[in-house]
């Protein structure tokens, strides 16, 4: 899959979209990134550490796996954001952020298909 290409189409889906990156298993963004014109809420260690703690939750969910199936993506809002996030191929995570008033529902239903 060409993260790149997906992140891309992603921010092109809606205009509340704040963010969506790819990180691998140590955090680090490694595709994708924020909406040109919108500042960052966290700096970049705020942001790995994030990363990582979404990374954490997802392996805590696919231990629950075999008896419920595989996660296809966890949504949190917070006073200030809503963050999506979607597990993907190689210990990757695909993370999207939107502004609280964004249509997550919609949003979710758009990029499932991108990920298939």
């Amino acid at each position: 899959m060409d993260f790149n290409r997906l992140c891309k189409d992603i921010l092109g889906l809606e205009s509340k979209i704040r963010f969506a990156g790819v990180c691998d298993d140590s955090g680090a963004i490694k595709y994708g990134g924020q909406r040109e014109g919108i500042t960052n809420l966290l700096s970049p260690e705020e942001t790995k550490k994030s990363n990582l703690q979404a990374l954490a939750r997802w392996a805590l969910r696919n231990s629950l796996a075999s008896k419920v199936g595989k996660g296809k993506y966890a949504m949190s809002e917070y006073e200030k954001i809503k963050r999506i996030t979607f597990p993907l191929e190689e210990n990757h995570l695909l993370l999207v952020t939107t502004e609280v008033v964004a249509d997550h529902n919609k949003i979710i239903r758009d990029i499932l298909p991108m990920l298939t």
